[in-house]
């Protein structure tokens, strides 16, 4: 895992620019020697800035950034110039990444739009000059502001997939199969546990043109809402996909078992979860008859809509397909 390109956690620090002073400045010209306060103000400080992008898929680029700093402001001019405002550091980020505060761990905002730009740190404002001090009583004021500091804290960005199915099973379930049976994704697949160690993401097509995000998520086992296994870092996925769809193998002692296991860790994670639409195929059924099937469905729990497939046959895809694109639709 420490090898992969998805990376979806990063801390660092977030240093915005502190705002220039401002301008103690006097007009003199040829024929005016004592002209008036005339001290520009100074320049905002660089902003620390996140824009959302469609065309990213994970923090990576931002694994190695532990300190991001924005310029300062400059300082006000004579002839009431204004200094120049620091330059903006502007941070791409996918969508879904939440922006949080990394001592008191508060949501500070959420990135679900490409081009979305939200300030994380704001730069200081600059000091205004000593035009702005003039009074009927002190018309030659020897001051002005400085300008504000700037701010430094530390971040953390984490990323919650943006999709609208969510694939939620246990270990070697088929959900990598199915996802690169149906999409042009290339998730690793194996006959064994933890073959997929981090989420994948496959746009499905469909009829007329139309398609649908499909998120493969690693599996589940029991205890992961307290950190077993692959634990909270997938779960939190799962949180953004509009429709959950259950995946057991056919050769499962328990279908109803399993499920009510995967239904249990969802709840004790996020309880809202549970107000999402859900969804069961039961996979690696090209082993099974239509007898055999029949026989199955009392081991089903009764209210979900429920379909066989098998990725492999490409038994039941299209359906599996309709039914999805229904539920994502409310048709």
């Amino acid at each position: 895992m420490a090898d992969s390109n998805f990376i979806d956690y990063v801390k660092f620090c977030s240093r915005s620019g502190a705002g220039g002073s401002g301008s103690v400045h006097f007009r003199r010209e040829k024929h005016v020697p004592k002209g008036g306060p005339d001290g520009g103000d100074g320049g905002r400080g660089g902003h620390i800035i996140l824009r959302g992008s469609s065309q990213l898929w994970t923090l990576l680029h931002l694994k190695y950034k532990k300190h991001v700093i924005a310029e300062d402001g400059k300082g006000g001019e004579g002839g009431r110039r204004k200094g120049r405002d620091g330059e903006d550091v502007i941070l791409e980020v996918p969508l879904g990444t939440v922006a949080k505060d990394a001592e008191t761990q508060e949501i500070r905002f959420e990135i679900t739009e490409d081009g979305q730009e939200v300030i994380l740190t704001s730069g200081g404002r600059g000091g205004l000059g000593n035009d702005h001090f003039k009074t009927a009583t002190n018309q030659a004021p020897h001051y002005a502001q400085p300008g504000e500091p700037g701010i430094e804290e530390w971040i953390i960005l984490e990323l919650k997939l943006l999709a609208d199915v969510g694939l939620v099973g246990f270990p070697n379930a088929g959900k990598s199969t199915l996802l690169s049976s149906i999409s042009a994704a290339k998730p690793e697949i194996g006959d064994y546990p933890f073959t997929t160690l981090v989420p994948n993401l496959g746009v499905i097509p469909y009829r007329d043109g139309k398609s649908f995000v499909m998120a493969d998520i690693p599996g589940i086992i029991e205890g992961a809402a307290e950190g077993r296994g692959l634990g909270l870092r997938f779960l939190r996925h799962i949180e953004r996909n509009s429709i959950l769809l259950f995946m057991i193998p056919a050769d499962a002692e328990s279908i109803k078992e399993q499920y009510k296991i995967l239904l249990g860790e969802l709840q004790k994670y996020n309880p809202e979860l549970l107000d999402k639409k859900r969804l069961l195929a039961i996979t690696k059924s090209d082993m099974l008859d239509e007898e055999l099937m029949e026989q199955m469905k009392a081991d089903i729990p009764q209210e979900l809509p429920t379909i066989f497939i098998s990725s492999v046959s490409q038994y039941n895809l299209e359906k599996l397909k309709d039914l999805l694109w229904h539920a994502i639709t409310n048709d």
